[in-house]
């Protein structure tokens, strides 16, 4: 897995999906107060990772979304260890999640190669 060519892109490692989902497609569903600041135009967008489960196995996703669309920049499998530890904690639940703190440190070190 190479993550180089998005080693220079902001990445907001505390935006969940749901979370992103609030913030761009429900426009004013947040507080000023909240985490993150309500989404003032088309401009504003966000970069994050998310776990996929729809699939066969977990995948990492990261996205660029705004308030038009969602854009899938690079997917990744995860490693052995990894895959099985979030197995471990989410089962088989079908959908998108956060990453875990070590599927994070995981990204961040490949960011950083």
């Amino acid at each position: 897995m190479t993550l180089e060519h998005y080693k220079d892109l902001v990445i907001d490692w505390n935006l969940s999906p749901a979370e992103a989902v609030t913030l761009y497609l429900e426009w004013g569903n947040n507080s000023w107060r909240a985490d993150h600041l309500p989404v003032r135009s088309k401009a504003d967008f966000s970069n994050y990772f998310l776990v996929d489960t729809w699939g066969d196995e977990p995948v990492v996703r990261l996205i660029r979304r705004n308030s038009e669309e969602a854009r899938e920049l690079a997917e990744f499998p995860l490693p052995k260890a990894l895959k099985e530890n979030f197995l471990n904690e989410y089962g088989n639940l079908r959908g998108v999640f956060e990453p875990t703190e070590p599927i994070k440190n995981w990204l961040r070190a490949q960011l950083e190669n």
